[in-house]
């Protein structure tokens, strides 16, 4: 079963209480406080893995609970730190933390292997040892240990793919898919064949490209509509969008606006991105019907790159793959300019990198300067900021990017664990 979204509750493990004890030996009045400190408790570390493909595990068990840490004992002995609960998920997966209303990103993997502490486990407690001093010689106060992060999360699942490949039901992209790549979609001659997203790879020039195939949008789709617009997640990480539109339409033009207007409403971003257009099913129409169809297709948008194909027929495929490759070659060559982007980036002119990262400013203060741009574009951790630093030299000034590292919060004070009034108590009733 493929599920793309789940909702779970992430709790970190609490740390243990600081123990209050007093050294007690032969020979050794006196011996003073020597209770340890509680054990940290355990992270929530979500780790992304190849291996998996889908969330359903998550709508079976939605409950993710770290390890707590154990108290702490005599002798100044530290309890034993909980253990982390890792917790492997899809590559593409991104943890959106909820509060009410609003949801922020918490992680975002997007290759295998990569993993984020989504929740940070509670501190220990400390020990009554910490509270000695030459006035309290016989402290009985020890602190509790801090609870441990914990919220509600959403996961979606984004496929990571180079290509896109949208369309009306019945365009034909189920058959691209199986033709250009090993990948074996459901295909049938009626709508809505493809329930769940495809992927597949195709091989052109000893290139590779990643497909990945929705199911068809069509008209009002924004709206709750068909089924595409919920799996239209899946294509905001790829680099280009491949249109199929069915040749035997009645107006390849309109079927092409529809689709654009759905993605404009679903985000503007995909709309901007690189396309390719593709007529299909062109193996048997008359040459006149086909430019028809392109001039319409042309009158909607004049700077479309429209091809024709027939994936049943083998016909004009490697043509439209190596089309596919020279604008992804393109963002490429775009993302080796280093200087431009990074004064882009300074001025504010550059909204997001080209692998889809945002560029964020928060603050002109920075403690470690970063000269190599393609490191910083291919992984941005999201506890890191962009800004701007100003390298002066005899014949110009450089401008280049630094990352900044969010401050680090103070550390509450714990609740404390007094035993002084019980022990003052139980002295009182001795007497």
């Amino acid at each position: 079963m493929f599920i793309d979204t789940a909702k779970v509750t992430i709790e970190a493990g609490r740390g243990g209480d600081g123990a209050i004890s007093f050294r007690h030996e032969i020979y050794v009045p006196k011996g003073g406080p020597d209770g340890g400190d509680g054990g940290d408790g355990g992270d929530v570390i979500f780790r992304a893995s190849r291996n998996c493909n889908t969330l359903a595990n998550f709508r079976f068990q939605p409950e993710l609970k770290a390890e707590p840490g154990k108290k702490g004992s005599g002798q100044r002995s530290t309890g034993k730190s909980g253990t982390d609960l890792i917790v492997e998920v899809p590559v593409g997966t991104v943890v959106w933390k909820l509060d009410g209303d609003q949801k922020s990103i918490a992680a975002d993997l997007k290759a295998d292997g990569e993993q984020v502490v989504v929740a940070k486990g509670g501190t220990g407690g400390f020990g009554n040892s910490h509270f000695k001093s030459s006035v309290r010689q016989t402290p009985r106060i020890a602190e509790k240990g801090e609870p441990g992060e914990a919220f509600s999360a959403l996961l979606e699942l984004k496929s990571i793919a180079d290509v896109g490949l949208v369309g009306l039901p019945n365009a034909g992209k189920s058959t691209f898919l199986s033709v250009v790549s090993s990948a074996t979609p459901e295909i049938a001659d009626y709508p809505f064949t493809t329930l769940t997203p495809s992927l597949g790879v195709a091989t052109i020039d000893d290139t590779d490209i990643l497909i990945a195939d929705i199911p068809g949008l069509i008209e009002g789709a924004s709206t709750g509509k068909g089924l595409g617009h919920d799996f239209l997640r899946h294509i905001e990480r790829t680099s280009v969008i491949l249109h199929l539109i069915d040749a035997y339409s009645d107006d390849a033009g309109r079927d092409y606006t529809t689709i654009r207007t759905e993605l404009a409403n679903y985000s503007t971003d995909l709309t901007a991105r690189p396309e390719i257009v593709a007529l299909t099913k062109t193996e048997s129409l008359d040459p006149d019907i086909i430019k028809m169809q392109i001039r319409s297709i042309l009158d909607a948008n004049p700077q479309a790159e429209v091809y024709t194909i027939s994936a049943q027929a083998h016909q004009g495929i490697k043509e439209v793959l190596r089309a596919i490759t020279a604008k992804m070659q393109n963002l490429q060559t775009f993302a080796v300019d280093h200087p431009q982007k990074a004064r882009q980036a300074v001025s504010g002119t550059l909204k997001t990198w080209p692998d889809g990262l945002p560029v964020n400013r928060r603050n002109k203060n920075h403690n470690s300067a970063i000269p190599d741009v393609e490191n910083l574009c291919q992984k941005l951790p999201a506890e890191l900021s962009v800004c701007s630093k100003e390298k002066h030299s005899s014949d110009r000034t450089e401008v280049l990017p630094v990352i900044t590292l969010k401050p680090k919060p103070k550390r509450p004070r714990h609740d404390l664990i007094d035993q002084s009034y019980e022990d003052d108590k139980k002295l009182r009733t001795r007497h």
